[in-house]
């Protein structure tokens, strides 16, 4: 089954920004494509602001005149939904509610030929559901586009449980054709990329709930240690308050209240009291004229030791032991078992986060990086009974390092570390569920939401059993069972050990 023909008109129900941007993407592909709104005289002025990106896609060497002209004349407004009777392809855009698109799509059905492709844009609702109703559901099919549609490549093609394989791989291909990125998915609660995506958000809220940490400090640790390319609570004001927590309650309600999905209700405060983020002006920042921005929590400079001794592995923290030798500071090794650490001239130890709590006065804890080397901020952690100057000592020693250091609450996982290990779960357990292979998922993840590394990435750089172990740690002292490690990762790490001949 190959992409749909460039003559095949293609028709966009709803004219929103959502609705606008994948007409654009048709369009500028070579389709025809016609516009239709329910909203008298929206569909005119749809095709009116489309218009008008093209001359800037021209103003920017993007487009040609001619190619412009060209897609002009294939944009045409409809009047009525019967005037989309001979288009192959109808993508739905409206609002995010049931009864209103499976209202649609019955009309639809109508109108067009039972050869007519048929496509919901729906980012939390069932794409079964939707065209549950339908005649012919064979070739109903999701296609989730990601705002700005002509922006952004990653397009998820969802196959609800009636959709014929071969719609599904039409809508593959046509995607393809038009020059995104799709991934295949089945048609689970937020299929990958809001499925998997979940715990991005809710750690950090977690880590806020608990009063480990200010949003500011927060975000500046997932961007700058965790290579994140935006904090937690910054996507969230830029996103919506209000959207992003419908779409997790959405999804958590779909997997029946499965705590993993568990909605906050720090969010749920902000959402009652109005501020919504940017577009309300305010939200976990403020954005309202000459407001200012709050920094992070940066610790003042500090000394560093004259020497550490490094005992064992340091596991994903390695390239540190070179770092801090090319800081001047010097390293003495020695032999250890388990986990590695770095130990201060006065005795007390930094370790990278298992998951537990620091507990000893002896012992700070440091966050995961992506990269050690290019992070500038890491976070440190430590009890409240820490021993006076080991924390001092510790942030001397990153501070040798070139790195901003943030002292945050003893949070289990700290920040990076138990956001990435969740992300990892989750992405295990949506394959073992059939919802889309490593390789799309990595991909979704990448080109959806901009992560540094997709899950299974991350996974094959940190190890096989660092998720699992830390997650079993954080459940040790959270034991409320959203942070228990999945079945598909317990199965994964026990393979390692297996391998290794690890008692698992």
């Amino acid at each position: 089954m190959t992409a749909l023909d460039l003559s095949s008109p293609v028709a966009v129900v709803g004219t929103g920004t959502m609705g606008q941007g994948i007409a654009q993407v048709a369009l500028v592909a070579g389709h025809p494509v016609r516009l239709y709104d329910a909203v008298d005289g929206r569909a005119r002025e749809a095709a009116d602001a489309i218009g008008a990106r093209l001359d800037r896609l021209v103003e920017k060497d993007r487009l040609t005149g001619a190619e412009r002209d060209a897609a002009r004349a294939r944009l045409t407004s409809a009047g009525s939904l019967d005037a989309l009777a001979d288009c192959a392809l109808v993508v739905e855009a409206v609002v995010e509610r049931l009864d209103v698109k499976q209202e649609l799509f019955r009309a639809l059905e109508d109108v067009v030929g039972d050869d007519c492709l048929l496509a919901t844009n729906t980012s939390s609702l069932s794409v079964t559901a939707v065209g549950g109703a339908l005649r012919v559901p064979g070739r109903f099919v999701g296609l989730h586009f990601f705002n700005p549609a002509p922006l952004l490549p990653l397009v998820e093609v969802v196959s609800g449980f009636a959709t014929d394989p071969a719609s599904a791989t039409r809508a593959y291909e046509t995607a393809r054709a038009w020059g995104k990125t799709p991934v295949t998915c089945a048609d689970t609660p937020g299929f990958v990329v809001n499925r998997v995506a979940r715990p991005f958000y809710a750690e950090a809220l977690a880590v806020h709930e608990l009063r480990a940490a200010d949003p500011a400090t927060i975000d500046a640790v997932l961007r700058e240690s965790g290579g994140f390319r935006m904090g937690a609570f910054e996507l969230t004001d830029l996103i919506g308050q209000d959207v992003n927590e419908s779409v997790t309650h959405s999804v958590w309600q779909a997997f029946f209240q499965d705590v993993r999905f568990t909605p906050s209700l720090a969010q749920r405060r902000l959402v009652e009291s109005g501020r919504l983020g940017r577009k309300s002006g305010q939200g976990w920042y403020d954005y309202r004229e000459g407001a200012g921005r709050p920094g992070p929590h940066t610790a003042p400079p500090a000394e560093a030791p004259a020497y550490v001794v490094v005992e064992g592995d340091l596991g994903p923290a390695a390239e540190l032991v070179g770092m801090i030798r090319e800081a001047g500071v010097e390293v003495r090794p020695e032999d250890g078992y388990g986990a590695g650490r770095i130990v201060l001239p006065d005795g007390g130890t930094l370790c990278l986060t298992d998951g537990g709590l620091p507990g000893s006065e002896d012992l700070v804890h440091f966050d995961l990086a992506l990269d050690y080397r290019a992070a500038t901020r890491i976070a440190l952690s430590a009890s409240a009974g820490v021993r006076p100057g080991l924390l001092s000592g510790a942030t001397g020693l990153f501070q040798a390092l070139g790195k901003e250091v943030s002292v945050v609450g003893d949070v289990p996982g700290m920040i990076v570390a138990r956001t990435v290990a969740r992300i990892i779960d989750l992405a295990f357990d949506a394959v073992a569920t059939g919802a889309a292979t490593p390789e799309d998922v990595d991909t979704a993840m990448r080109l959806g939401v901009n992560y540094p590394l997709g899950p299974f990435e991350w996974n094959r750089r940190l190890g096989d059993t660092w998720a699992r172990d830390l997650l079993s740690h954080i459940h040790e002292w959270e034991p409320s069972g959203r942070c228990a490690p999945s079945l598909a990762l317990h199965r994964h790490a026990a393979a390692a050990d297996a391998r290794e001949g690890t008692p698992s």
